[in-house]
């Protein structure tokens, strides 16, 4: 494929470094190793500026549900644009796209999900969260009420609030965080922290912490519990199906909020078009972002219960965004959903394709270097270990072998993102079997590659 008006791929790194601040990475090293330059997309392949071909085995950032490239989308931010291009949704005002966009997702969503607060970002949407559960309460007459639980490795955006709400401790080493009144339990990460539990016992054992933290800090002290059906940042942790039922039945009991972070997990990426109906799971709050516009505009929000939203409507929130409910993002995000829905593509991934990638990820189990291969949807992780048997880390710091794996990946064009040593994909839902088996051929090759230079480094040593 011809690329037009690109410049040389070293001029383009050499301009990214001198002026470009990076999320999440070591700025100094990328400069001097040079970013990798993306320039077109289509389906789900990207090119980059040396004209190389990749399969982007991570939706761009779990985001880009229906693939790229599709025109609708741009004549629907174009149409917008022409038409309103902005206008605010405070002041009593509202507009066509932003009222339309609520509708539809409060038809989308399951239970008496039926208001919907608009914000730009998933990382935006959990501090309007914070800020909702802790108003709720107040306006309930219980202001004490204001103490949010998480879960520890959980990832709820990079915000004050958001990364607060998380679980990264790389995160809250930086910053100050947490903020004051959010609380964290451990994970339901079986693999590695089960020991010789069972999925089931296990699953039970880590919701269960969720009832002793509430009795720990008294029920009329909690607020709120926040998580995501499946953790995506923290490796595509799939709890056992034990686990979500108990934390069901533990909000329940105690009349504790329910927050479901499905800003990774909407919109079809398990199959469903939120995993909160595939796991059962009744959220008076789900959080929103990423699908909603498969990445085409940056749109997220709070998707918010009946009980929730009325007592919020008692008093002015004083709370909002600039860009809540833009009218640009949400039309593109109706149009978004308008493909998702007439097209059957996530019916298509919850009975053909999430079946086939499970099988086909599945066989990478029989690597000497992969401890597990699971899938939930279109979510995947694999765990490398030098002992199979006995689930051992490795000797190296965590997340030296998967920087290998994912370096190597990387070279093979498969996008194939490392969590410590664990190795995720979350590919667009519209990636078809024949893709399929080409990403699991790379993967597959590249497992070989970094098993071949554990052994040449004297690196397949267990932890101690």
């Amino acid at each position: 494929m011809s690329l037009t008006n690109i410049a040389p791929t070293s001029e383009l790194q050499a301009l990214d470094a001198a002026h470009h601040m990076h999320p999440f990475t070591a700025n100094g090293a990328l400069a001097k190793k040079g970013a990798r330059i993306i320039v077109r997309a289509d389906g789900v392949r990207l090119t980059d500026s040396d004209g190389q071909e990749l399969i982007d085995g991570m939706a761009g950032l779990w985001c880009v549900n229906i693939g790229y490239g599709r025109t609708e989308l741009a004549e629907a931010a174009a149409r917008q644009m022409r038409e309103l291009p902005y206008y605010n949704t405070f002041f009593q005002t509202s507009h066509v796209p932003a009222l339309k966009l609520a509708a539809k997702l409060a038809e989308l969503a399951p239970g008496d999900l039926n208001h919907v607060f608009f914000a730009c970002s998933g990382s935006e949407a959990n501090d309007t969260n914070l800020r909702m559960v802790r108003q709720y309460w107040a306006l309930k007459g219980q202001p004490q009420r204001h103490i949010v639980i998480s879960r520890k490795n959980g990832y709820h955006g990079s915000t004050m609030g958001g990364g607060s709400l998380g679980g990264m401790s790389g995160m809250h080493a930086q910053g100050g965080l947490p903020i004051p009144g959010i609380v964290h339990i451990d994970q339901p990460h079986w693999y590695l922290e089960g020991g010789d539990m069972t999925p089931e016992a296990f699953g039970l054992a880590r919701a269960q912490q969720l009832e002793a933290k509430i009795l720990e800090l008294g029920p009329d002290n909690v607020a709120a519990f926040i998580a995501e059906p499946v953790q995506g940042a923290g490796g595509v942790i799939i709890p056992p199906e034990s686990y979500w039922p108990e934390i069901q039945r533990i909000v329940d009991k105690y009349g504790i909020l329910l927050i479901a972070d499905e800003v990774i997990t909407g919109f079809g990426r398990t199959g469903y078009w939120f995993a909160s109906e595939g796991y059962g799971i009744r959220p008076h709050i789900i959080t929103i972002a990423k699908g909603l516009s498969s990445g085409y505009q940056p749109i997220g929000g709070s998707i918010v219960c009946d009980e929730v939203a009325h007592t919020i409507a008692q008093d002015e929130f004083n709370h909002g965004y600039t860009y809540s409910g833009h009218p640009v993002a949400a039309a593109v995000a109706l149009e978004n959903l308008r493909i998702l829905e007439e097209e059957g593509i996530i019916t298509r991934v919850r009975h053909e394709t999430a079946p086939y990638l499970a099988q086909a990820w599945g066989s990478l189990a029989d690597h000497p270097l992969v401890g597990e291969a699971v899938s939930r949807g279109m979510m995947a992780s694999l765990a490398l270990t030098p002992d199979k048997a006995s689930r051992a880390r490795f000797a190296a710091d965590p997340g030296t072998v998967g920087y290998i794996c994912r370096e190597y990946s990387f070279g093979n064009n498969l996008v194939m993102r490392h969590v410590y040593d664990r190795m995720i994909i979350a590919p667009p839902l519209v990636i078809t079997r024949a893709d399929i088996d080409e990403l699991i051929a790379r993967a597959r090759k590249t497992l070989d590659q970094t098993y071949a230079h554990l052994q040449r480094e004297g690196m397949l040593k267990a932890a101690a």
